[in-house]
């Protein structure tokens, strides 16, 4: 008389395929990361004359300066508009850890550094970086169609899209980070793109 083999009980089926989720998970996760440091390298430097530079805020200090992250950005649009002035346009609300509003300290140091009051304009309602685009849509001149985007390096490639989204035609510059904040951003960034695949079928903002 034959014997039938023993089944696997529910726990050990779930068990296993809990396991092939994580590592398909995992792998995805990977694939994504080197995709965002591929993609970041290989943005073209803005070439010609723009309508306008919209630069991307970030964390203030508790003293009311520019962190270091916000201060490249800063110093990456400064570069821009020297060698092709355009209208500034600084994208940030005020977080319940900052003193002011992202935008008019951003405003404050590109005059303090020599830019015309009237070729800054601020926008202090935005939380994210979608928030901060299409915010900054609505201050541009209705003429404008050429924009350069100035953010973190890790962080351009999804602005970019998230302009070309909203009907912009845009290049952009990426500032450098730090060593130590690579992993921490460039992780956090891979989370963002998954919320922005979501948003494409479930709108977020």
């Amino acid at each position: 008389m034959l014997s039938t083999p023993p089944t696997r009980s529910p726990i050990r089926k779930g068990a296993r395929m809990l396991m092939i989720l994580i590592t398909a998970g995992i792998f995805c996760y990977l694939a994504m990361l080197l995709a965002l440091t591929i993609a970041e390298k290989r943005i073209p430097a803005p070439q010609g004359e723009y309508d306008a530079i919209i630069i991307l805020g970030a964390q203030v200090k508790a003293d009311g300066e520019p962190s270091n992250q916000l201060r490249l950005r800063l110093e990456k649009a400064l570069e821009q508009y020297q060698r092709s002035p355009a209208l500034m346009v600084v994208c940030g609300a005020q977080g319940t850890n900052e003193p002011a509003p992202e935008g008019e300290v951003m405003r404050a140091w590109l005059i303090e550094h020599g830019v015309p009051e009237n070729a800054v304009v601020s926008e202090c309602e935005s939380f994210n970086t979608c928030q901060n685009i299409r915010n900054a849509k609505e201050l541009l001149p209705r003429h404008a169609s050429r924009v350069v985007v100035v953010t973190s390096d890790y962080h351009l490639p999804r602005a970019l899209q998230i302009a070309k989204d909203l009907g912009l035609s845009a290049d952009g510059i990426g500032s450098p980070i730090t060593p130590e904040w690579w992993l921490k951003n460039h992780a956090r960034e891979v989370l963002a793109w998954c919320k922005y695949f979501v948003s494409k079928v479930i709108p977020l903002n």
